[in-house]
């Protein structure tokens, strides 16, 4: 696992690559939390990068597949955490998208407030019924709070995934770029974006997204 942490002009850029699929594990999210710590202490916005082709291929499917069932539904419900922490984080969250977003991977693009998305030939979405598991209150309540309505079926019923450019009518996305772009374009939103009062930001965030983030709280969908 590989989080790093660069500051500059008052950006916290989280790098996250572990090699291969960036899977989320209970070592990656302890290395997530500590680095938003880092960010929290020390910057006023946030970039969350993924590696070349990969921002996040979803849970570790060797511990789905082979862990017991405790230590599975552990995960989750700290992935779950992890999520609802980026969602409600005080200071702004961009997401550089570098390629595939699946499953998990997409609940945390549903959490970041700027989501900049390479475009090529990559897949995003919560594609959870197509892996045969149901979606944990997080995946709807993301989803109804950060999706265009019309897409709900095919979103988060169906688990259909979709290219960069169609996620940014799902609502998966803002924008797109190339992938030589989108880390520079991510900088350059979190850099006029750290540059907001930031208690303000703060309470608008909270306010607007309020029904969310209580039913986050209850564990409970949207």
């Amino acid at each position: 696992m590989s989080i790093t942490v660069e500051i500059t002009e008052d950006v916290a850029c989280i790098n996250w690559d572990d090699g291969k699929a960036n899977a989320v594990n209970l070592d990656m999210i302890s290395a997530m939390n500590s680095a938003l710590d880092e960010a929290n202490a020390s910057a006023k916005s946030i970039v969350i990068a993924g590696r070349p082709g990969v921002f996040c291929g979803g849970f570790d499917l060797k511990i789905l597949q082979n862990a017991a069932e405790e230590e599975v539904e552990h995960l989750i419900d700290q992935g779950g955490e992890l999520a609802e922490r980026l969602f409600t984080f005080s200071k702004p969250v961009v997401m550089a998208c570098t390629g595939h977003a699946i499953a998990q991977g997409a609940a945390f693009l549903l959490a970041g407030d700027i989501r900049i998305g390479a475009k090529g030939n990559f897949k995003i979405g919560l594609n959870e019924t197509q892996i045969g598991m149901p979606l944990r209150h997080f995946g709807p309540t993301l989803a109804k709070a950060r999706l265009a309505q019309t897409f709900y079926t095919r979103a988060a019923i169906l688990g259909e995934l979709f290219d960069p450019d169609v996620a940014v009518e799902v609502g998966y996305l803002d924008e797109t770029g190339s992938e030589q772009e989108i880390r520079n374009t991510a900088f350059d939103r979190a850099v006029a974006l750290a540059a907001l009062p930031t208690k303000a930001f703060e309470l608008n965030k909270l306010a607007m997204r309020k029904a969310a983030i209580e039913a986050l709280k209850r564990k409970e969908p949207l």
